[in-house]
């Protein structure tokens, strides 16, 4: 089975195309592959070009604990890239659906910076999901383990609880973030991200990813938390989102659509073994 691999700010995946994979795989084939000890390695796993291509191109995206995910911001970039060195794409814009929506991408710098489109973000209660009354989910209080944070919900097509910080940290994401995960009040699980506002263009955070772990970078969680500080009122529409992998750039409209812009790498391509997949 062919594969390649891509790195977006250090947020890695495997490439697997359809046409290259006789058989459908696995949740546990999944976990073997995205192991960093066992298999290649990676922070998840794009299965596509779905078929059929003269349709528009469709994208399956897969955690590391095999687990499905609506939309990935990261994903969707090294996904366009992909696209475009198998000259698949050009620089025009281009549609790729995913389960959590169709986005709009376009190729900048031969490859290297990847513009999406990556849809509106919501805060209502019903669509992120979370439980209780219907409501903007703003400003709330979330217990985890010995401590009370204030957060807000979000979803852009996949959940996230954006978390008030003043000094996030690896530390912070590792211990807070799995208990937050999985709290009850997201039916679906919920990504995580600790956040400081840095000034009013600029934002810190720090990412705990639903089904995958902590995480270097995230495009959704970027998206999902710049979209929160703009909400809060604490940054303007344009801000520069820090991860430990590097800086995303984020602009927001007046309905808190997303255009989200950065690089990508290409790391590697070459063949899994049957072996790993028994």
């Amino acid at each position: 089975m062919n594969y390649t691999k891509y790195h977006a700010l250090g947020n890695d995946y495997i490439i697997i195309d359809p046409a290259n994979a006789k058989d459908s795989l696995s949740k546990a084939q999944i976990k073997a592959i995205c192991q960093r000890n066992f298999g290649i390695g990676a922070d998840g796993i794009l299965l596509g070009p779905i078929p059929p291509v003269d349709a528009g191109f469709s994208l399956r995206i897969f955690n590391p604990d095999g687990s499905e995910a609506e939309k990935s911001g990261n994903g969707l970039r090294i996904f366009s890239r992909y696209l475009w060195d198998k000259n698949l794409v050009n620089s025009d814009p281009f549609e790729i659906k995913t389960a959590g929506g169709t986005v709009l991408a376009q190729i900048f710098d031969n490859g290297k910076i990847v513009n999406v489109e990556m849809g509106t973000v919501n805060f209502g209660s019903a669509i992120i999901p979370i439980t209780g009354a219907h409501r903007d989910v703003l400003n709330e209080t979330i217990t985890a383990l010995d401590k009370d944070f204030s957060f807000c919900a979000a979803t852009i097509g996949n959940p996230h609880c954006v978390i008030l910080s003043q000094d996030p940290s690896k530390d912070e994401a590792c211990k807070y973030g799995p208990v937050i995960e999985t709290n009850p009040i997201f039916p679906n699980r919920t990504n995580v991200q600790f956040m400081e506002i840095i000034d009013r263009n600029n934002i810190r955070i720090e990412i705990w990813e639903r089904g995958a772990g902590y995480t270097l970078a995230s495009g959704s969680s970027a998206s999902a938390s710049a979209a929160v500080a703009l909400k809060l009122n604490m940054c303007d529409s344009s801000i520069s989102v820090h991860m430990p992998g590097g800086i995303l750039e984020i602009v927001l409209s007046d309905n808190f659509a997303v255009s989200m812009k950065g690089p990508v790498t290409k790391v590697c391509e070459g063949v899994i073994h049957k072996e790993i997949l028994r």
